[in-house]
């Protein structure tokens, strides 16, 4: 019988252990092994940038396992790069060099996730071809990521590898010589931030790496928006203990946007502020301030990373939309028009819509492999369907999944792109798939809120659990606070507690999407089913009659209609308290 506790795959493999680690802990054990320590935290924090996952860490050692052949290396060069500089602050005798080895191979997994065999073994022998600091990869590795890179390969040819039959294949990459490509256009547009190191304000040196560990991950996080270009950590940490003018680290830094910040603690507490500056002229842009119990500095520190950047998104957006409002007609390029569309297209109504369209078609004939103006149209043909701006609600999702499938084309990594693939087919009832493209979104960027938002409504409207759908929801609203649309966000939490059977929570967030700008009629249903729910008729009915003014065609096969295969267990408790308040289907009012 087959072993059901291991599985045999193909994956990408990293392995790197450090040159001469016996000589540095035989000259000081402590030091090494705390150095050891973070910089095995560089490798975390990169791979899991690439979606891959650190499966053992033997001794000086660490082994990683990525999905992707182009994630490895993508994270092999980066975690080079990072550690470079900081080697660079060491004494010569105590800098501590990788040498990393890259494989595509089958490998097997056990249930304990630990992996073995001969992919695993090749990714060790490649290690022990490269150079301290350097990164050796396969043949098939070479083959995959030949092309798609900034950086040379130099070919070692055939070589004969302890244990492994056959000889292997091998590349050396030339870390200092970087291939250069123009950029596309409307990518060069795009606006750019640099990330300071965080000032460790406590007077304790073990904070240094917490300080540090919080702007590293937000490099991370911002990384993962693909619409914000993101100075790399080497340039950023190059002024760090300076107190430069923040316009001279804009200029010599070519970025538009800094982030600063400071760490102080004291007892079991941290503070932990942080100010967007525009680059431009020294201006405060935004200044948050975040008090949290150290009981788990890496939970602190998780947590601290979302919320920042989660809320510095959608202000840097907002400013983006309106710089390119202001901008001269005859100025604008790709990256203009698009912002300008965004900005209609968060005004949630059909006219802004249409002219949004117009706009982020105009970007793409400026420049036809712009991922993110792609996707942007994509999310109009959706609000266009969801919204039922036209009689032709089944095309305009068609166009939508059409749009998001050219993006995620040029660019797989856009979150919007996988975020608007996922609410397509959430609507066409394909819920398995949506909710893995939804993931995929928040994979890339844990602090979309937007993703959390659609992900909950997936949830809801499978069937698969209006707790979890709650939580995701909740996340949207704690990312978001200012979003345009935060009405959309707590009707559906509305909506949540009606499928759970807690009637007066809906109640509360019904009401309080009713009074954000732009509610449309959704709004008034949550509130209606929730009042109906709750026995108070007299206080539902004027609610319901609002929502036949605003859709007179409002009734269960609509919703139907509109969403495939949306779960009976959510419909249900919502349609009896929108009966009970007055709601009558065209079926029932024949049969009258």
């Amino acid at each position: 019988m087959a072993d059901e506790t291991v599985e045999q795959k193909l994956a990408a493999i990293m392995a790197a252990d450090v040159a001469g680690y016996s000589a540095l802990m035989g000259d000081d054990e402590r030091a090494t092994v705390a150095t050891l320590d973070a910089y095995r935290g560089v490798f975390r924090i990169h791979v899991a940038a690439e979606h891959g996952r650190v499966v053992d860490t033997a001794g000086d050692s660490v082994l990683a396992v990525f999905p992707s052949t182009i994630g490895a290396v993508r994270a092999a060069l980066a975690i080079q790069d990072d550690l470079a500089p900081r080697n660079e602050e060491l004494p010569e005798s105590r800098r501590m060099r990788f040498r990393i080895g890259v494989n595509l191979g089958d490998v097997i997994e056990k249930a304990d996730s630990t992996v073995y065999g001969d992919g695993v073994n090749i990714a060790a022998r490649l290690e022990s071809l490269a150079e301290p600091g350097g990164l050796t990869i396969s043949g098939t590795t070479f083959d995959q990521v030949d092309g798609k890179l900034d950086i040379v390969f130099d070919s070692l040819g055939e070589n004969a590898v302890k244990n492994i039959a056959k000889p292997v294949r091998a590349y050396r990459a030339e870390l200092g010589a970087v291939v250069t490509r123009p950029a596309a256009t409307g990518e060069a547009e795009r606006p750019s931030i640099a990330v300071l190191a965080f000032e460790n304000l406590s007077g304790d040196p073990e904070q240094e790496y917490f300080a540090d560990g919080i702007a590293e991950d937000l490099i991370t996080a911002f990384s993962g928006m693909r619409w914000l270009s993101v100075t790399a950590r080497n340039s950023t940490f190059s002024y760090k203990g300076k107190s430069p003018d923040i316009r001279d680290v804009g200029r010599e830094l070519g970025v538009r946007y800094v982030l600063e910040g400071s760490v102080r603690k004291g007892g079991n507490r941290v503070r932990i502020s942080a100010q967007l500056i525009d680059a431009s002229d020294g201006n405060h842009i935004w200044a948050q301030r975040y008090d949290r119990e150290l009981e788990d500095i890496f939970d602190v520190q998780d947590e601290i990373t979302l919320t920042i950047a989660g809320a510095i998104e959608p202000e840097l957006a907002q400013i983006e939309r309106e710089r390119a409002r202001r901008k001269p007609a005859e100025n604008l390029d790709a990256w203009d028009f698009c912002q300008r569309g965004l900005w209609h297209l968060w005004q949630l109504n059909k006219d802004d819509n249409a002219e949004a369209q117009k706009l982020f078609r105009r970007a793409i004939e400026i420049e036809p492999r712009f991922a993110a103006a792609h996707a942007n149209l994509s999310c109009s043909h959706y609000f266009d369907s969801v919204f039922v701006y036209d009689d032709s609600p089944r095309q305009n999702i068609h166009l939508a999944a059409t749009a998001a499938k050219k993006s995620l084309a040029i660019d797989d990594r856009d979150a919007m792109a996988h975020c608007t693939l996922g609410r397509t087919l959430s609507v066409q009832g394909d819920y398995p798939a949506a909710i893995a493209e939804l993931r995929a979104a928040l994979d890339l960027n844990p602090s979309f809120a937007l993703a959390h938002y659609a992900l909950g409504l997936a949830l809801l409207a499978s069937g698969q659990g209006a707790q979890q759908a709650l939580r995701e929801l909740a996340a949207a609203r704690q990312l978001s606070p200012h979003d345009p649309y935060m009405w959309l966000f707590e009707m559906q939490t509305a909506n949540a507690h009606i499928s759970l059977g807690q009637f007066e929570e809906a109640e509360h967030f019904a009401r309080s999407a009713m009074r954000r700008p732009g509610a449309g009629y959704w709004a008034y249903a949550a509130l209606a089913s929730a009042l109906g729910n709750l026995g108070r008729i007299e206080e539902a009915r004027p609610v319901c009659e609002t929502l036949l003014n605003l859709k007179p065609d409002f009734s269960r096969q609509f919703m139907e209609d509109l969403f495939n295969n949306i779960d009976q267990s959510f419909l249900t408790p919502y349609f009896e308290g929108l009966y009970k308040a007055g709601l009558r289907d065209p079926d029932q009012a024949a049969a009258d």
